[in-house]
């Protein structure tokens, strides 16, 4: 049974037995706008293809944390040490964390709480790197958007290793609560002599 809860965007909040859980996810394949262009540029947008992330939820040494605003200084939850369960699907990435005693009597967890119950913290951010090339090949895709549905750029980030979650206040993907940055796309699709076309740094 549980006991009080609430709800703040994509992120759930339940008391149970005396335990704080936190639980979110998002879809994969669901394009953002990450920028419209402005006046003389081309719309870029972005996607997770299906389960991006499955290699790092699925390895035994990959530590995985649940953050607030992505400062390593303010964990709340770890994959490594079991408060942090994440599960990767072809729909979603779905997590659960279970915040201690110990992490609710901090400053930043007891305000992560306080900012989920007011609204403010509304979604979830990815902290991630692509890996090299000759590692994973085709890592990421570039391509054109369909003429007859706009002339965007769309990014499709195929695998990624994920580092961290993170509480936010203002996700870029407002309907799948996630936040991509700090990645540029492939100069085959862009021309990459204007450094403006750095997404998200």
């Amino acid at each position: 049974m549980f006991f009080g809860g609430f709800e703040s965007g994509g992120l759930e909040v339940r008391r149970q037995g005396g335990q704080t859980r936190v639980s979110g996810s998002f879809p994969y394949n669901s394009l953002a706008t990450l920028s419209d262009g402005g006046k003389r540029g081309r719309p870029r947008k972005e996607r997770f293809a299906a389960q991006a992330f499955k290699h790092s939820v699925k390895s035994p040494d990959q530590e995985i944390h649940l953050l607030v605003g992505h400062d390593f200084g303010k964990p709340i939850a770890s994959k490594l040490h079991g408060s942090l369960v994440l599960q990767d699907t072809r729909g979603a990435l779905t997590f659960e964390a279970t915040l201690s005693d110990d992490v609710l009597g901090t400053s930043h967890g007891s305000d992560a709480i306080a900012l989920l119950a007011s609204g403010l913290i509304v979604g979830v951010s990815p902290g991630f790197r692509i890996p090299p090339e000759q590692t994973v090949p085709n890592a990421e895709t570039i391509e054109d958007e369909d003429p007859s549905e706009g002339r965007a750029i769309i990014r499709t980030i195929n695998e990624a290793v994920l580092y961290e979650l993170s509480l936010v206040t203002r996700p870029a993907y407002p309907d799948t609560t996630v936040e991509q940055r700090n990645w540029k796309p492939a100069c085959s699709a862009v021309d990459c002599t204007n450094f403006r076309y750095r997404w998200r740094t």
